[in-house]
């Protein structure tokens, strides 16, 4: 695999874990009252947030799994099922902010919204087995932390725009495309726990 296919392919399923139009509803519900000054700078934060925790579980995803005694083949197969778990959240529409997140006094650009919403679960075991990948791919390092920063880039595009994207794609869109992000991450975490079972029985 080329390291352009691997960028891809790393953006793409980080894109639809992460789910930045699903985003639009969740940050507007959890900064309701805020100023626009206050939502750029919670926007930013969240981001960078989700960033750090993310860089952190690409570059010691592995040796935690060492420590613990844990195979790849393993994290695949929990981590399929993971992010079965948010695909059904999405399809379903389950994922909504609590009120008593909405009205609470934290930094909610720290949590929820940079986690677990964004760094969630799922971001970080896919993130584990990228790592893992790129180990035996040329360039794969580079194109795993391109694809990384190129998402989180995008999730704060839609954040910081966020009053303007909803009012272009209204909340039916948003609604839309949220099934269709939860219906091609069902399909990739399967994909990735057949690919679990594969190296198991080799």
């Amino acid at each position: 695999m080329s390291a352009t296919r691997f960028f891809v392919e790393a953006f793409v399923t980080m894109f639809v874990i992460m789910d930045p139009p699903g985003v639009i509803p969740l940050f507007l519900a959890y900064t309701g009252g805020r100023s626009r000054q206050e939502r750029k700078s919670i926007a930013w934060q969240a981001a960078v947030t989700a960033f750090c925790l993310i860089v952190v579980f690409a570059v010691f995803g592995q040796a935690i799994l060492g420590y613990l005694h844990v195979e790849v083949p393993a994290m695949q197969i929990a981590g399929g099922l993971l992010l079965l778990l948010v695909a059904l959240e999405l399809l379903r529409g389950a994922a909504q902010p609590s009120a008593e997140a909405m009205r609470s006094n934290v930094n909610v650009a720290l949590v929820p919204l940079g986690t677990p919403l964004l760094a969630g679960p799922g971001a970080i075991v896919a993130t584990i087995v990228f790592a893992q990948q790129a180990a035996s791919r040329p360039g794969g390092y580079l194109a795993l932390g391109l694809a990384i920063a190129a998402v989180h880039l995008v999730l704060w595009v839609f954040m910081r725009f966020s009053v303007s994207i909803i009012r272009v794609i209204k909340e039916n869109g948003v609604e839309l495309v949220t099934r269709i992000a939860g219906l091609l991450l069902s399909a990739l975490a399967v994909q990735l726990i057949i690919n679990a079972i594969r190296a198991l029985l080799r």
